[in-house]
């Protein structure tokens, strides 16, 4: 046995035993697939203390790469949008662009879509190409669109899909604009998050197929959802849970803060809610569809540490402190953010504050919105 069949082995009895690889057919797909064929190209490793984090490469038979191609962990392949392991020596501090995913949150998600063998299968974000392999290991190439935004990845990912003998239809393009014009899919996968579900995936999903995807936001907390896509061209579905975290399709990030606005402007009140309550992940995300446009900062302003919402395009802000043991906001603009954020956290505090798991998500091709 070489030494990748026997680390191959260990992590399928590692996504086994996690719970994350939970019947026969995903584990044979899982175990036919050698991960390392899909980090050729190497991956960057983050250096220990460093700060700001630093991003050392780790290339082919280098120390411990087979080793971390087969870790139960999300490797980094691509910085600031361009650079790849090969193109540097030394460190690089800049934000990672492009991963391989973790491989149990891989066989999670491809367990949680429901796919079975003669569906059609449309893959947003092809990445290395590891997840793509495996999907179709169980359903069949011929069944397997997947799209890739950066030309580059998708190329890699090409190479090492051909050296194992599979062609799925690969397209290069935007993933948010869905696959083929006109092709219609029974399941949709995607292995970046969205702010909001694109209409277009509701389009090209058969009416009971299904989307599986992460719904993330500015906010900074994301959620696995699973949508049953309807006849009239809506979805809903349950909020998988888990904390899922996926990068921004990159046309869904967040954009630049250039001057902030006049904060000593604005309305004075008490808040009922105190900014500390989005210091927690779910709080966070079931804020986030209250006010999608809004970004979170932390400042200094005058005497006060200041949490601060702000929507650089309607110019919209929320500043938020505390006093005497009070919490004090400051609004302005056209959106009265933290009001906004109050009136939705209230339903869901009257509610219980259950878990997200408890949550549905409904979409239409005007927006989403999220129930108990």
């Amino acid at each position: 046995m070489s030494d990748h069949d026997q680390l191959l082995g260990q992590l399928i009895d590692h996504m086994t035993a996690s719970g994350s690889l939970r019947t026969q057919p995903w584990k044979e797909a899982a175990a036919s697939v050698p991960r390392h064929e899909f980090l050729r190209n190497g991956f960057f490793r983050m250096v220990p203390g460093s700060s700001p984090t630093a991003w050392a490469p780790v290339l082919e038979d280098g120390d411990g790469w087979l080793e971390a191609c087969y870790a139960d962990e999300s490797l980094v392949t691509q910085i600031a949008g361009t650079i790849k392991p090969t193109d540097i020596r030394g460190e690089i501090m800049r934000e990672p662009t492009s991963s391989s995913t973790l491989p149990s949150l891989v066989l999670r998600m491809l367990e949680d879509l429901e796919v079975e063998p003669g569906m059609e299968v449309l893959e947003i974000g092809t990445g290395t190409g590891y997840s793509t392999e495996v999907l179709c290991a169980r359903v069949g190439a011929g069944r397997v669109t997947s799209i890739e935004y950066d030309e580059e990845v998708a190329l890699r990912a090409r190479e090492a899909l051909g050296r194992l003998g599979t062609y799925p239809n690969l397209l290069i393009g935007d993933g948010l604009l869905g696959g083929n014009e006109g092709a219609l899919y029974d399941r949709i996968i995607a292995t970046c998050a969205v702010r909001t579900v694109p209409a277009v995936w509701l389009e090209q999903t058969r009416p009971s197929g299904q989307i599986l995807t992460t719904i993330g936001g500015w906010l900074n907390a994301s959620e696995l959802v699973r949508l049953t896509v309807h006849e009239d061209g809506t979805a809903s579905g349950p909020v998988l849970g888990g904390q899922v975290s996926f990068m921004l399709a990159r046309p869904h990030q967040a954009p630049p803060l250039s001057l902030l606005p006049d904060l000593s402007r604005g309305k004075e009140r008490e808040a009922i809610i105190g900014a500390d309550v989005l210091n927690d992940w779910t709080t966070r995300f079931v804020a986030q569809f209250a006010v999608p446009n809004a970004q979170r900062l932390k400042l200094r302003h005058g005497q006060h540490d200041e949490d601060l919402l702000i929507d650089v395009d309607s110019g919209s802000f929320a500043a938020l402190h505390e006093e005497d043991g009070h919490w004090i906001v400051r609004q302005e603009g056209p959106d009265l953010l933290w009001d906004t954020v109050e009136e939705h956290l209230d339903r869901w505090h009257t509610a219980g504050t259950p878990a997200v798991e408890q949550a549905t998500v409904h979409v239409t091709p005007e927006g989403q919105s999220i129930h108990w």
